[in-house]
């Protein structure tokens, strides 16, 4: 469904991405991972259409879209949540919510159903009278998510979503992030909370430094002696390697 091809993008003299590919399979949930200041949201905000790279390509569903921007993305299907979430303080939950179901409704009534639906979909129907800004952390996420949803995406780029959550939270997040999938949406998601990559995705993609340093299983991907020194530093898997042997 989507291609990122050898994406490259500069601010200046800082290469922030160089030279970064990913593939993401119709019906998958795909990880993006990789320590702070990989590069990560600057990936993601290529591929949503809100930068232009400096070099390289994305397609989508077979089409080049590295030209077109953000507002015809999300038309052709793709939304993002974002790592900061920012609720309209002055809206309702409904509200908000609604605020992107009117990319495909232009009637308030037809936005304000499918926000209703989405809002219970997601755990916020309790919530859809009340301010936005009276939510939890869990709850902005949540409507976040809502938001994104409501928009009727094909593709779904999921920036940090599981941050800021206790364990029980986390908990209750992931079959709502299965069910978005098994609802036939694709999902390639920026993620630190390891616990929920391994439930979550089939693949992984790590980023380090703005490149591309493995890909592959979770599993696999957390033994890759480069991912480790890529989070832990230098001399960090040989260490790890001898206290296992050192236990063995």
């Amino acid at each position: 469904m989507l291609e990122v091809k050898d994406i490259t993008m500069r601010f200046g003299g800082l290469v922030a991405v160089g030279g970064a590919s990913i593939s993401v399979p119709q019906g998958s949930i795909v990880g993006l991972i990789g320590p702070n200041g990989a590069g990560k949201t600057t990936l993601f905000t290529v591929i949503a259409g809100f930068q232009k790279p400096t070099a390289g390509k994305v397609c989508f569903e077979g089409e080049d879209i590295t030209a077109q921007p953000a507002h015809v993305r999300a038309r052709l299907g793709i939304a993002r949540t974002f790592q900061i979430v920012q609720p309209f303080a002055g809206l309702n939950v409904r509200e908000n919510i609604a605020v992107g179901a009117y990319l495909r409704h232009a009637r308030r009534a037809d936005a304000y159903a499918l926000a209703d639906a989405v809002g219970h979909r997601l755990g916020l129907g309790a919530d859809l009278d009340k301010p936005a800004s009276s939510l939890t952390v869990a709850g902005r996420k949540r409507l976040e998510l809502a938001r994104a949803l409501a928009t009727a995406p094909k593709l779904l780029l999921l920036d940090e979503v599981l941050a800021g959550l206790n364990p029980s939270e986390i908990r209750d997040i992931i079959p709502v992030i299965h069910a978005i999938r098994d609802e036939g949406v694709t999902i390639l998601m920026i993620e630190h909370v390891m616990q929920a990559v391994m439930n979550l995705c089939a693949h992984v993609h790590v980023l380090a430094q703005g490149q591309m340093i493995a890909q592959g299983t979770p599993q696999a991907v957390c033994a890759d002696p480069q991912v480790i020194e890529a989070y832990l530093g230098k001399g960090a898997a040989a260490r790890i390697q001898a206290q296992g042997a050192a236990h063995a």
